[in-house]
This record gives structure tokens, C-alpha cells and sequence, in this order.
């Protein structure tokens, strides 16, 4: 029997064959009273605790604002209770796969004349039922208690967004703990790779938690929106990477770093012999270009978006007034003096600078899936965008100030920039859709060594002129243009 992998996106068909699987799976574990009995237990005992802890809190802070406490603390207990039984879907769906292999149950299931996208899409629906009914349920019964108790009704947009933001945390952490599954040969493997997953989730609901308590409900729906497209990314990562054969085979995992690193530095080096030519080295580095035009048509894109974000910001929150000071008149003039005095060290810290930040968010792009790569190159734009309001308002035209304080260094720095983003997010995202002919690790170190060939060949020496020109060039001109 010749089973063929599923196309992304699924169609109809893969949709009712993988719902068959979930059944299975959610009939079973309706069946298991471990996982039934803890599960219903924690999730009823758990609203009333919060309940308590919250008259407690409420108490205590009656001296100062306690309606405002209330309005605050009400919905973050309510968001934790959604939190609290979805973190439990992590023990299911770590068991997905590897734990019917460790019991001798998988070969049967993969014998079944499914589809990978099938047999995948089906065990993560139904790792990620029972949790989120579970975590229905808390919700349910603290709004109930919160009713009977306290007479507080939650409004029906605070009720729709927690639920929302419930539902999408819960599928990412499914999803992700899915994947690892796939990938390990033992429970305790995936186990310990589910620290990458709740340490991140958890970041994510601290900060949750202060946007809760500061109101600021509009930023809780980007989340929500920020949570669907991991998501989407996880999936179809899972479903590019998951292979039967492969994971009846899969005995034991080795990290060969000697076989790796050889890789890499073939890749990197351009060579397999002793023989080195830096002519054929740059020829063929400039040949990597080709496949970064769709990172460069996404950071493009972000670029675009965060111009347009700046703009919005600058005017629902005004800048200060000594910020566009700072930025006209005598203050632009003190910072043109400060610039000459530090003309002689300013490029060595500018170059490095630069160079430190593009390779930690390098670093970062790694844990993030290139989520990273997109978001710190859109924030200085932001800023930039930002800045340009409060300088027309100062009555000077923002159009001249950006071209004498941008463009003059920003010819080159930009292109570097640019190069450097496209390079991190291909090979950060390589990981989602592998090239059929490689292994994941294989693609991930080739991706490894193309970044840093073209960040050591052309991003650096770009850097470094941009540094020169931004320390030398750039002021002059504003001297120039603004006078003074």
C-alpha cells in the first residue's frame, strides 16, 4: 500500500479522515479515568480557589480603588482559569506519537490507509479537545461563581476575547508539543523539549497579565491574531515534517556535532578541498541572493506596515514636547556638537552595535521561527515613522530632516540590513517546510551557513562603511542643511 503525503491546505476528505482518527483518540481518553478524574477534579477545585484568592486581594486593597481592582482583577483570573486546563494539553499531545510507539501501539495506526496530513491533523485534534473542554468548562463555572457570589456579570466582548485567546494558546501549545512528538524516541525526550514551548507560553501570559491590568484590551487581540499565525506555522511544519516512515525507524537520537560542523563548513566555505578562492567565494555567495527574494518581499512588507503602525502611534499618544525639542532647534544643535567631540571613536560603536544587534536577533530568530527576524526589523521603523510627527508639528518639514538624517548613511545601511534580515528568516524558517531531498537537521545547517556566509561577505563590509558615513558624512549634512 503506497500512502502519499497530504497537500497543504487540506482538503475536505483529509479533514473527515482525520476527524475519524480524533474520535478514536478522545474515546480513549475519556476512557482513561487518570487523565478524566485529575483533569475534571483540578478544573472545578481551581475556579473556587481563585475565587477566594480574589476576595482576599480585593480585601486588602479596599483602601485604594477597589472598583478598579475589581474591573482589573477579575478578567486576569478569568484568563487564568482558561490557561490553567489548556497547559494540561501538553501531556497529552507529547504522547501523540511517541507515546504509542513506546507501547507498541503506533505500527497498527500507521498502517491505516491514511495520509500523513491525515494521521497528524487527527491526533493533534484530538490531543487538543479534551483540554479545551476542560478549560470551557473553568471558565464556566467561575463565571457562574463570580455571578452568584459577587454579582458581577462579565461583558460578552471581555467573555469572546478570553475565550478566543484561551482557544488560540492552547491549539499553539498542542501544536508545538505535536511536533516534538514527532521528532523524539522517548517521552522523556519529549518531555524536556516541552520546556520550549511553557517557557514561552508563560512569558506570554505575564505578559498578558499587564496588558490585562493596564486595560489595554486592543493589544490582547493582536495576540490573539500574533497566536493564530504561529499556528498556522506549526501545522503546516508538523504536517511538511511528519513522516511514518521515519518515525518506526527513528531509534535513537544522536547529535554527530563533528558530521554538522563538517557540513557547515563545506557549506560555508564553498569548498570540500584545501584549495581556497576568494573570487569563486564571492561569486558564489552572491548566487545565495536568488532564494532571499521572498524574505526580502516580507521584511519589505513589514517595513511598510511599521511606517504605517509609527504613524497611527504618534497620533493616539502625542510624543512629549522636550521630545521634539530634543529633536529641533538648540537641542538638534547639541546633538550635532556630542557628535563631533565623539567623531573619532563614533564609528567603531556604531559599526558594532549594529553588528551585536543583527546577530542576537539572529540568535533569537532561532527560538522564534524567524517571528523575530520580522519584528525587530520593523521596530526601528517604527520609531522612525514615530519621530516624524512631533517634528512637524515643531514646524519643520520631516521630509528633509529624514533625508539628511537617514539617506546619507542609509543607502548602505539599509541593503545590509536588509540582506542580513532575508538571510535569518530563511534560515530560521527552513525548519516549517524542509526541502523533500534533505533532513530537517541537514537543511537547518545548510540555511546556518548560507546566513553567515553572507553576512561575514556582504552584510560586515556594509556595515562598516554605513558606520563611516553615519559618523562623518550624515552630520555634516545636517550642519549643512539645518545651519547653526
Amino acid at each position: 500500500m503506497t500512502l502519499h503525503a497530504s497537500a497543504f491546505p487540506l482538503t475536505r476528505h483529509d479533514l473527515n479522515m482525520a476527524l475519524i482518527i480524533a474520535r478514536r483518540e478522545i474515546r480513549d481518553s475519556f476512557r482513561d479515568w487518570r487523565i478524566l478524574v485529575p483533569t475534571v477534579f483540578l478544573t472545578l477545585m481551581f475556579p473556587g480557589l481563585l475565587n477566594f484568592t480574589a476576595d482576599r486581594i480585593l480585601a486588602l486593597a479596599a483602601q485604594y480603588n477597589p472598583e478598579m481592582i475589581a474591573d482589573r482583577l477579575y478578567p486576569f483570573l478569568l484568563m487564568i482559569v482558561g490557561f490553567f486546563p489548556a497547559s494540561f494539553s501538553l501531556v497529552i499531545a507529547l504522547e501523540t506519537f511517541v507515546g504509542e510507539k513506546e507501547r507498541k501501539s503506533l505500527e497498527p495506526l500507521l498502517a491505516a490507509p491514511l495520509t500523513n496530513g491525515q494521521l497528524y491533523l487527527g491526533k493533534m485534534l484530538a490531543a487538543l479537545c479534551p483540554p479545551l473542554l476542560a478549560s470551557y468548562l473553568g471558565i464556566t463555572v467561575y463565571l457562574l461563581g463570580l455571578w452568584l457570589r459577587e454579582g458581577v456579570m462579565v461583558p460578552f466582548s471581555l467573555f469572546s476575547l478570553l475565550v478566543f485567546l484561551t482557544t488560540t494558546q492552547a491549539a499553539v501549545m498542542v501544536a508545538g508539543a505535536v511536533v516534538a512528538s514527532t521528532q523524539t524516541t522517548s517521552v522523556r525526550a519529549a518531555n524536556l523539549l516541552a520546556s520550549f514551548i511553557i517557557i514561552p507560553m508563560a512569558l506570554l501570559l505575564q505578559f498578558e497579565a499587564v496588558m490585562m491590568f493596564i486595560g489595554n484590551r486592543e493589544g490582547l487581540w493582536w495576540i490573539v491574531l500574533a497566536l493564530l499565525l504561529v499556528l498556522m506555522v506549526l501545522v503546516r511544519m508538523g504536517i511538511k515534517m511528519f513522516n511514518r516512515e521515519e518515525l518506526l525507524g527513528r531509534e535513537l537520537d544522536q547529535l554527530q556535532l563533528g558530521n554538522m560542523w563538517q557540513r557547515f563548513w563545506v557549506r560555508f566555505s564553498g569548498r570540500d578541498n584545501h584549495r581556497f578562492n576568494l573570487l569563486s567565494w564571492y561569486r558564489n555567495t552572491f548566487a545565495l541572493l536568488r532564494p532571499l527574494r521572498q524574505p526580502l518581499l516580507i521584511l519589505l512588507l513589514a517595513m511598510l506596515l511599521a511606517g504605517m503602525l509609527g504613524n497611527y502611534l504618534a497620533q493616539q499618544y502625542p510624543a512629549p514636547p522636550d521630545m521634539a525639542s530634543s529633536l529641533t532647534g538648540e537641542g538638534r544643535g547639541q546633538y550635532l556638537g556630542d557628535l563631533q567631540v565623539l567623531a573619532s571613536r563614533l564609528p567603531t560603536i556604531i559599526f558594532w552595535h549594529n553588528t551585536r544587534a543583527l546577530l542576537l536577533i539572529a540568535l533569537i530568530g532561532v527560538f522564534t521561527v524567524g517571528m523575530a527576524d520580522v519584528g525587530f526589523f520593523a521596530l526601528p521603523w517604527v520609531v522612525l515613522s514615530y519621530v516624524t510627527l512631533p517634528i512637524a508639528a515643531a514646524g519643520e518639514n520631516p521630509i528633509i530632516f529624514l533625508l539628511a538624517a537617514v539617506i546619507p548613511h542609509g543607502v548602505i545601511e539599509i541593503p545590509a540590513l536588509l540582506l542580513a534580515g532575508a538571510a535569518a528568516l530563511r534560515w530560521h524558517t527552513v525548519v516549517i517546510a524542509p526541502p523533500p531531498e534533505r533532513s530537517l537537521s541537514e537543511s537547518w545547517v545548510m540555511a546556518a551557513a548560507d546566513y553567515f556566509r553572507i553576512f561575514i561577505g556582504l552584510v560586515i563590509p556594509l556595515l562598516f562603511i554605513a558606520a563611516y558615513l553615519e559618523a562623518y558624512l550624515t552630520p555634516q549634512i545636517l550642519l549643512r542643511v539645518y545651519g547653526n
